[in-house]
């Protein structure tokens, strides 16, 4: 599967499941994909936020409203 060009967003909550993401999102990037994660609070019980952040190469979004954040947004019309 080639996804290269493609973004994709997981969110993980905190189920049991989330120990399933991180190979998910692994093999997401493997193909190409420029992968983001979303996480509850309660998600990072189950697993860090360094996890995905080190598989995917992107910072992992926990908290909605961090200030110390810079998005890079061209332009929204």
């Amino acid at each position: 599967m080639n996804l290269k060009g493609k973004t994709i967003v997981l969110g993980i909550t905190g189920g049991i499941a989330a120990y399933k993401m991180p190979n998910v999102a692994h093999a997401l990037a493997k193909a190409g994909a420029n992968v983001h994660v979303l996480m509850t609070k309660n998600a990072t019980e189950f697993i860090t936020p360094l996890v995905f952040e080190t598989l995917t190469n992107n910072r992992c979004i926990v908290d909605t409203f961090d200030r110390n954040f810079q998005y890079d947004v061209a332009h929204v019309s």
